[in-house]
């Protein structure tokens, strides 16, 4: 039974190079390199193996400036078969509410799906809500922190994901949102045969336009949230060297804890 996936990815500055400006509390974007979400590349992974089993589909969507291409050409080489890039001026500024709104009108003009994976979150935004909130707007049920995803008799999935108290398993029938953790599986590298593909192919681009959304649903006009003040977090650490013998060290460091109500 083959299925129609869609998967969410987003560009994100690569934290090996990126650099944090402490007077104006901003990131110095400036040289930083960019690559795909991390835990999004296990969602692609999550549907090139079901691909792989069962044959389908499998469109990526990302939503961002022109550059981002680029991930959806990896996602492409990794054996993606189309890529949508969500990008305009009018998007700039979007919180999660105006990103999931965005997210899912393009999802709607893509047409039938089955499934849509994301990452359990982002690198930059941190927020895991944007996998739930787009769920709500394509009406769909959502399953969140996913560590292994089956499909079981009936076309029925088999889905196990990370509780604070253990794990649930739930079984869900298409169409359903799943957001997956790095834990589901080790994502594939792209192949020579899949960039030239994707060469060929190219990458879709979809304006405010093409999409028909609602100027006041997007960007800063359509995004409660207000960034008021960032900074970044300090951590000063100092050392005390313990002296005499073993025991000493350790009533001494004891009594320190005590002191400092930890134990």
């Amino acid at each position: 039974m083959p299925f129609n996936i869609i998967v969410c990815i987003k560009q994100v500055p690569d934290v090996k190079t990126v650099r944090f400006d402490p007077k104006t509390g901003t990131l110095i974007r400036d040289g930083v390199g960019a690559v795909i979400n991390p835990v999004d590349l296990n969602a692609l992974e999550a549907g090139l193996g079901l691909k792989d089993a069962v044959g389908g589909e499998i469109t990526a969507v990302s939503m961002g400036p022109p550059q981002a291409k680029e991930a959806l050409m990896e996602a492409m080489a990794m054996g993606v078969d189309k890529g949508v890039l969500l990008s305009d001026r009018a998007f700039a500024g979007s919180d999660t509410l105006a990103t999931t709104y965005i997210l899912a009108k393009a999802i709607e003009r893509l047409g039938a799906f089955d499934i849509v994976l994301c990452g359990k979150q982002s690198l930059d935004g941190d927020t895991a809500q944007v996998g739930p909130g787009l769920a709500a707007r394509l009406g769909i049920p959502s399953v969140a922190y996913v560590e292994e995803m089956r499909l079981v008799e009936g076309g029925m999935f088999r889905l196990r994901r990370e509780t604070d108290l253990g794990c649930d398993i739930v079984e869900i029938e298409p169409p359903f949102l799943a957001t997956v953790l790095p834990s589901i599986n080790k994502p594939r590298l792209p192949s020579l045969k899949g960039k030239i593909r994707a060469k060929k192919t190219g990458v879709i681009v979809w304006d405010a336009d093409d999409i028909q959304v609602d100027p006041e649903k997007i960007g800063l006009n359509g995004s409660p949230t207000r960034v008021l003040s960032t900074y970044v977090k300090g951590f000063d650490a100092k050392g005390e060297m313990l002296s005499g013998t073993a025991e000493e060290q350790a009533d001494a460091l004891v009594k320190r804890l005590k002191d400092a109500n930890l134990l």
